[in-house]
């Protein structure tokens, strides 16, 4: 059986980035990964001639992100993009309200000091929530502070709905009151016109990567790490692990014996979301000039309530919309046909016979992918911030689990998942390693 120092499960960015730092302080590190490329979620498709990254977009914030800093190094292009958060008015919006009239300046205006008015009520009512308070529980209280008429609380109360489904694709019952504690952006927002991949494509350079192998058990003992692929059994004397939490919950994944607390815990608490993208290209823009997003109030807002045009980037009209939650539940067994028809049926009733066939579509699915279950994950009811660290607590000293899910300050993102593999890196090597080592040459 082959031994090597550390075996890395998931060439992911915190896969990625652990391994890079490892290898880089002279251990023998083996990367082991499912899948036929490096990357993980972040995903960009370029089959039909467009680059579209299916997966991880935005970096969230510019400042003081490790990801911006890896970017520049590599010399990969971006491009501001600055969504803010699902915040109501942080670039140009037009917003439609239940009649499918767009709203005036004035009115949009307004809704936007009601969610400012209601976001200061929530901060409080949040921080003396109940430790089994859901995000519901914590907006309906807020909600029922505020002097307004029902037509206007409900105005309010869907796009609270809309802002838990968009920021982390579970349906505001299901997600506990602290679970957008960390909605919070710093700088400019930025995307990648050539694609996210650039990103994991360089961290991977000179590494033992072995794709096409898919890990179901790990054994961890005080001798180490014993890792079963379905091309054979590697020894290690540490392993870090950063399949999804998805993966984790899976049944054909097992970490043997069964992780202890407070790392079960924290894992029993978080669930992966449903989340997925809907992209359309046009022939031509029938859409608002000057905008970055259409929003739809109201009841036909249900399913599709928020567009946001990526014709700048794309060079061609494109509409990009989420399928997020009990949306993205519901069309997971519809056809492309059936989920194009529903989208433009909503796009009809805002702009009429000016909207057209697209001439592509791009619809993700994530929830179906076995190597993932889901997008990312988010704080069931019952859960607390502090979950996330827990999942990282080293398993008896040998086994260390890293991704998205196990950073506490700014999860499910790209910096989380490289942050969290630069902190197992430093947990294995026992001593604190610059993380510009990440991207120096």
């Amino acid at each position: 059986m082959e031994h090597v120092d550390t075996i890395v499960v998931g060439a992911g960015v915190a896969g990625l980035t652990a391994a890079r730092l490892l290898t880089d302080a002279g251990r023998r590190v083996v990367v082991l990964e499912a899948r036929d490329r490096v990357g993980g979620r972040v995903w960009t498709d370029r089959s039909d001639g467009h680059v579209t990254d299916l997966g991880a977009s935005w970096i969230h914030g510019i400042l003081d992100s490790p990801v911006a800093a890896a970017a520049a190094a590599f010399g990969m292009r971006t491009v501001e993009f600055t969504v803010g958060g699902y915040q109501p008015d942080s670039r140009p919006i037009a917003y439609y309200g239940p009649d499918g009239e767009r709203l005036s300046d004035a009115e949009a205006h307004a809704f936007a000091d009601d969610i400012r008015t209601l976001d200061a009520t929530l901060a409080d009512v949040v921080a003396a929530s109940a430790p089994d308070a859901s995000y519901r529980d914590v907006t309906e209280e807020a909600l029922a502070r505020q002097p307004w008429d029902e037509d206007r609380t409900q105005r309010v109360r869907e796009y609270l709905e809309h802002r838990s489904e968009e920021q982390y694709g579970a349906w505001i019952e299901d997600m506990a009151a602290h679970g957008l504690d960390d909605d919070s952006i710093d700088g400019d927002e930025v995307v990648f016109p050539d694609g996210y991949d650039r990103l994991p494509a360089h961290l991977a350079d000179g590494l033992d990567i072995r794709l096409d192998h898919v890990v179901s058990r790990v054994r961890w003992s005080a001798d180490g790490v014993v890792i079963t692929a379905d091309r054979g059994e590697l020894r290690a004397d540490t392993a870090v692990v950063t399949v999804p939490v998805g993966v984790l919950q899976a049944d054909d994944f097992s970490i043997e014996p069964a992780l202890p607390e407070p790392v079960a815990g924290a894992l029993g608490r978080l669930a992966m979301n449903a989340f997925e993208k809907v992209f359309l290209r046009f022939p031509r823009t029938f859409w608002d000039d000057g905008v970055y997003a259409i929003r739809q109030q109201g009841p036909e807002g249900r399913r599709w309530h928020s567009w946001y045009d990526l014709t700048a980037l794309h060079g061609e009209p494109t509409l990009l919309t989420f399928a997020a939650g009990p949306t993205a539940v519901e069309i997971r067994d519809w056809s492309e046909a059936e989920v194009v028809d529903s989208v433009l049926a909503q796009l009809t009733r805002l702009y009429g016979d000016r909207v057209e066939r697209p001439t592509s579509v791009s619809i993700t699915d994530w929830q179906g992918d076995p190597f993932a279950h889901g997008s990312y994950a988010y704080m069931t009811v019952g859960s607390t911030t502090d979950d996330h660290d827990d999942l990282s607590t080293p398993v008896g000293g040998v086994l260390h689990l890293a991704g998205e899910a196990t950073w506490t300050d700014d999860p499910a993102t790209v910096p989380a998942a490289m942050l969290s593999g630069h902190r197992a890196a430093q947990r294995i090597l026992q001593r604190d390693i610059p993380i510009d080592r990440v991207w120096a040459d």
